[in-house]
């Protein structure tokens, strides 16, 4: 995704009114169970995980500490001196450091303990701690501490870590072992006495002497399938409820980074977490007026627990890796082709890491994580929003060196930012010509509108030839709130994906998470802050359609005249400023969004239909084919098309399911307006 130097617009008051509004008219739908059509991707719907809107560290990486390094900018960010009655001072150093890919460390010089001296995090706008669940702590120090002097902390530990709430009541804590003057690693484990949602983590020493403190961690053992090192356990079970068939990761913009410098390494973000080079986020300074400079990737959420998650969710891994291409919006820095060849091993590396036996190098790595088994991964895309003729060599060099060692990797390419201007037009000319491709990955943030008329845009789509990816798309409002009025429009863009699934392999909606209060883009798929989370009315699009994908497709017909939509202007449907080329999709739209499938495991059809206008649907179902006649309905509405899911109203717009009974005659029924229907009847 890219910054929009404009603000896209969805519909005015007066534009909302005309294009959705139609007559109340009936609508026939011929449905012939029998007329198989192609076989539907399996693959079609996923995930696409971007470090965006605090997506990775403060979101799905379960880590409570900020910071816990001290390698961001202002080193002491998010951590606080504790002195209780004590004289010391708190110092950052970088001589002799834990390891040189990051070298800063909080060092404690201790002259009377008192009570207790030390430091306080604050992790990402306070702790949340959730009574009687236990928590791990560990931390690497060093130092030397002398026997502690009469007074009041000599019964304490010399080291200790506590767990406090915002008023400072002790929530938890454990002793540490006394640091040796060597770096080492101390753990301690302690089950929460009450909860707190503002809370903090302090690191108390209780001795004269000097101690110095690294890599501080506070990790809840219940995570997403128990992993150490792993997810949010709600984040995690919000992905699971979609079902998806793959995740792509880390990126998005944050794959080519600012400059090259600041490009993800995905070799950066393997082994142990103290070894992983931290690196500030591209996306902390890409908004005008959104600037969050403490924004950083610890990359505790690495390559390896990418993979791991999708064991977890079942879904097949699509990395994301740097072509040698910087945001072409902000440095535009390029590797000369000369020099492209470390970029192509770390490619070549990477495929071994996932897939390499353990007597590989990059094979052995994974199995030294605890991962002897292979990933079996399967796709790996080139660059993330590349455009224009630099990009094709680069990519060339990377296709026909994995090509020559993994003949059966499937290549995720790039056509640009958006769809139908001359950078889009460029990639599909000489993917068609002159340079290979497999899958072909699209980018869509538009108006609702446009993915109204745009839910046909792949049925003239040439078959022989590469595949697409949807790989991120969003309705975007004017006020770039995810509304039902948005959600319904991708739910009919999303019948024309599903039509079209021979040639449309993939899709997924972007971005995916969006952290209260620290937001770069919006709108998001799910929003969270410390303790809760919800879905919006587009997370529900997305579960319905992955959740009910069929196998195969059958005929499907709508009777009666398509509406005609006031068409939108050029700005609306441009990327970032560069018009789409002309001819335009005509401005006019079936009366229904259709579409109908074969679920072979259930032996059911599933019908999908979408209404998003502002009057209902008489839907009368003429259905051939099909003996069945009890059957369930799955409606996603709301009672306004501007409405929103937020914290206080999370299910505003939310699914209600309900059994219908079929008689001799066809199946009538009503569609509310901007609804999304689906239906199951056994055959």
């Amino acid at each position: 995704m890219r910054l929009r130097p404009f603000v896209l617009h969805a519909f005015v008051a007066t534009l909302a009114a005309a294009s959705f509004a139609a007559p109340a008219i009936p609508v026939r739908i011929t449905i012939d169970a029998a007329a198989r059509g192609h076989a539907v991707s399996p693959m079609l719907h996923g995930l696409f995980f971007e470090d965006i809107n605090y997506a990775a560290d403060g979101g799905l990486y379960a880590e409570l500490v900020q910071n816990r390094s001290f390698e961001h900018d202002e080193a002491l960010f998010s951590w606080g001196t504790v002195s209780r009655g004590a004289d010391g001072q708190v110092t950052i150093e970088t001589a002799q450091p834990l390891n040189e890919r990051n070298p800063h460390y909080a060092r404690l010089a201790v002259r009377a303990p008192g009570r207790g001296f030390g430091l306080a995090n604050y992790g990402f706008g306070g702790l949340p701690v959730a009574a009687g669940e236990t928590y791990f702590v560990s931390l690497r120090a060093r130092g030397q501490l002398a026997a502690p002097t009469p007074g009041p902390a000599t019964a304490q530990p010399a080291l200790q870590v506590i767990l406090e709430d915002e008023t400072g009541r002790r929530l938890g804590a454990c002793a540490l072992a006394t640091p040796t003057t060597e770096w080492s690693k101390l753990e301690g484990t302690f089950k929460a006495s009450g909860p707190a949602t503002n809370g903090r983590l302090v690191v108390l020493v209780n001795a004269p002497g000097q101690v110095d403190v690294d890599v501080v961690s506070l990790f809840p053992e219940k995570t997403f399938h128990g992993r150490r090192n792993g997810v949010r356990a709600d984040l995690g079970q919000m992905l699971a409820d979609l079902k998806p068939a793959f995740l792509r990761f880390p990126g998005g913009c944050i794959v080519e980074g600012k400059d090259l410098a600041n490009r993800y390494q995905w070799k950066d973000t393997i082994g142990d977490i103290a070894e992983r080079r931290q690196n500030w986020s591209r996306w902390r300074d890409a908004i005008r007026n959104q600037t969050a400079p403490q924004y950083y990737q610890t990359y505790g959420l690495g390559f390896f627990e990418y993979f791991q998650l999708c064991e977890d969710l079942g879904a097949e891994p699509v990395p994301v890796l740097s072509c040698g291409m910087a945001c072409q919006y902000q440095s535009g820095e390029l590797v000369p082709l000369d020099q492209l060849d470390p970029y192509v091993q770390d490619a070549l590396d990477l495929v071994e890491f996932a897939n390499g036996p353990v007597t590989s190098t990059w094979g052995a790595k994974r199995a030294a994580m605890g991962h002897p088994a292979p990933f079996n991964l399967k796709y790996l895309g080139v660059g993330n929003e590349q455009w224009g003729e630099q990009y094709f060599p680069r990519y060339r060099a990377f296709h026909d060196a994995l090509k020559a060692r993994y003949p059966d990797l499937h290549i995720v390419t790039t056509a640009g930012p958006g769809v139908d201007d001359g950078s889009w037009k460029l990639a599909w000319d000489r993917f068609r010509s002159d340079t290979p491709a497999d899958i072909v990955d699209e980018h869509y943030y538009r108006p609702p509108q446009w993915f109204l008329e745009n839910a046909s845009r792949y049925d003239a789509q040439p078959r022989p030839g590469p595949k697409v990816f949807a790989g991120e798309f969003a309705a975007h409002e004017r006020d770039r709130r995810a509304t039902l009025r948005a959600a319904v429009a991708e739910a009919a863009f999303m019948t024309g994906l599903l039509r079209n699934s021979d040639v449309v392999v993939m899709s997924a909606y972007a971005p995916l998470f969006a952290r209260a209060g620290a937001i770069q883009w919006q709108p998001d798929l799910i929003w969270f802050d410390n303790t809760r989370v919800h879905a919006t009315g587009s997370y529900h699009v997305q579960r319905l359609f992955s959740r009910n994908r069929p196998d195969v497709l059958v005929g499907l017909q709508i009777a009666g005249e398509p509406i005609r939509l006031t068409p939108l202007p050029a700005k609306e449907i441009s990327t970032y400023g560069a018009a789409p080329l002309p001819p335009y999709h005509p401005a006019s739209v079936p009366t229904v969004f259709a579409v109908a499938g074969i679920d072979r495991t259930a032996g059911e059809l599933v019908v999908f239909l979408v209404n998003p206008f502002a009057e209902p649907r008489a839907a009368t179902l003429d259905l051939r084919g099909v003996n069945g006649t009890n059957g369930r309905a799955v409606v996603l509405t709301s009672a306004s098309a501007d409405d929103t899911n937020t914290f206080a109203e999370p299910t505003r717009i939310a699914p209600r399911e309900e059994s219908f009974t079929r008689g001799t005659g066809p199946l009538v029924r009503e569609l509310a307006p901007q609804s999304v229907t689906v239906l199951r009847l056994g055959l």
